[in-house]
């Protein structure tokens, strides 16, 4: 079942230049959860639709668009169902435990109130470019892993990229689909201190 998201806005209380200027990798956070508001902004600003005929946010190689995105928080792990702008549970219960401990026992990912992973469908891009394909979806998953930490920052949020990991550990954590590879989380939360 498909939980709608709030309307993102398009204007927000912090310019770009500076969001670009107090942007700061964070690893503690207080437990305090995200908002919906909060959630539905960040998504937005990662993959959310900004175009016609669908384009997104992030730029993608052909806008073809191989990333997926999960929020996983205390209560459990959501899908970012793009088109619709909403939720989708895949999971309840807290996952967070499970994750930090095949991502070499961070601390950021049990103390953020929620944690964005990002997966790839490589066949998506590759099936058009080839083997370079992979190259453009780790481009992509940049392009849209900074969209998220700006808007963090805009928000009065922060977090912290984390690219070490297990992906085969973590797939069955989470009961990945199987043409989905995770290739990166970004633990969001409030700062603590």
């Amino acid at each position: 079942m498909e939980q709608p998201l709030p309307t993102p806005r398009h204007t927000g209380p912090l310019s770009l230049e500076e969001a670009i200027r107090n942007r700061r990798s964070v690893r503690e956070f207080l437990p305090d959860p995200l908002s919906s508001d909060e959630v539905s902004q960040l998504l937005w600003a990662t993959q959310g639709i900004t175009g016609e005929q669908g384009l997104r946010a992030a730029p993608s190689a052909g806008a073809l668009y191989p990333l997926e995105v999960y929020v996983i928080t205390a209560a459990g792990l959501d899908h970012h169902e793009v088109e619709a702008h909403a939720l989708r549970r895949m999971s309840d219960g807290d996952l967070r435990a499970a994750v930090r401990s095949v991502a070499f026992d961070q601390a950021c990912i049990t103390s953020a109130p929620a944690v964005f992973l990002f997966t790839a469908v490589y066949e998506r891009t590759c099936g058009e470019y080839g083997s370079r394909g992979r190259m453009y979806v780790h481009m992509d998953v940049g392009h849209a892993a900074q969209n998220l930490l700006l808007q963090a920052e805009v928000l009065g949020l922060a977090g912290v990229p984390v690219a070490a990991f297990d992906p085969a550990d973590l797939k069955p954590i989470l009961a990945l689909p199987e043409h989905e590879e995770p290739v990166y989380l970004v633990p969001i939360g409030r700062r603590s201190g």
